[in-house]
């Protein structure tokens, strides 16, 4: 019997308990149902992954659209899937809430808020404003049946001129006003994972993906990580697997990348067909 909303939210909820785990970010149903079959606990979208494949930029899919592609990757699989919401398609609390709302139905049991306005002028919400968005979809998600798994995330290291002090002003306040996991992709090493983890109560996910800032699994379990996901970096890594084998025969005319490729029935047995 497929699992219910409420059973699958029960178990996203409790791998956050411990041991730490790592989250791979599925960008359509068959990445989604590979990584299923692989043996992950629970997938997550990616803002980035998800409107590449769509042909469009990060931050370019309407809330509909996002949603849309969530409940493909709810329907591909059994596991509990989070999904990486940007800012909550608006500035106002209000809005926020409502998206908050509004992916619930759509079968998922988290998702991610972020603090970035997709202003270049000014590209991170006040801190107040950051505040009442996580106020607003904390009580969104406690008044829904079943326990929603809300992060929040701080991209203030993206941006010049700012501090790990401001990071850990921003999650303590996110924390506080009711955040069950704090997010800060970009933190520069492992020394400043430590400072993070120690600095809060709740789970902390740290964000796989960036050259140089992107440290193995023993390592952030040890610095407090309880949580590890992947960004775009398995997208890009198949990526680059589809731009090698196509300029290998397109430049060299040789299809030598076939001796080292997953045969179809090994895929066809992950994926359960």
């Amino acid at each position: 019997m497929p699992l219910t909303q409420l059973e699958k939210a029960t178990r996203f909820r409790y791998l956050h308990a411990g041991p730490t785990f790592v989250i791979p970010n599925p960008w359509d149903t068959l990445s989604a149902r590979l990584l299923a079959g692989l043996g992950f606990p629970a997938l997550a979208t990616s803002s980035a992954a998800s409107a590449a494949i769509l042909g469009k930029r990060d931050g370019q899919l309407s809330r509909d659209e996002a949603l849309a592609h969530a409940r493909l990757i709810v329907e591909s699989t059994d596991l509990p899937i989070s999904a990486d919401l940007e800012n909550g398609f608006g500035d106002s609390p209000e809005t926020v809430a409502e998206t908050i709302r509004l992916a619930a139905a759509t079968g998922l049991v988290g998702c991610t808020i972020e603090d970035t306005t997709n202003n270049p002028d000014h590209p991170l919400y006040d801190f107040n404003l950051a505040v009442e968005r996580t106020v607003a979809a904390a009580e969104a998600a406690r008044s829904l049946p079943f326990p929603f798994t809300l992060t929040v995330r701080t991209h203030n290291l993206f941006f010049p001129n700012q501090t790990l002090d401001e990071t850990l002003r921003r999650l303590q306040a996110f924390e506080k006003a009711g955040a069950d996991v704090l997010f800060a992709p970009g933190l520069p090493d492992l020394a400043a994972v430590r400072t993070v983890c120690s600095s809060l109560k709740k789970p902390f996910n740290f964000m796989v993906g960036i050259p140089g800032k992107s440290f193995s699994v023993p390592e952030l379990t040890a610095a407090g990580v309880r949580r590890i996901s992947l960004a775009t970096s398995l997208y890009r890594a198949a990526m680059t697997g589809l731009l090698d084998a196509a300029r290998q025969v397109l430049d060299q005319g040789r299809f030598a990348f076939v001796d080292t490729s997953a045969s179809s029935s090994e895929l066809n047995t992950l994926m359960h067909i």
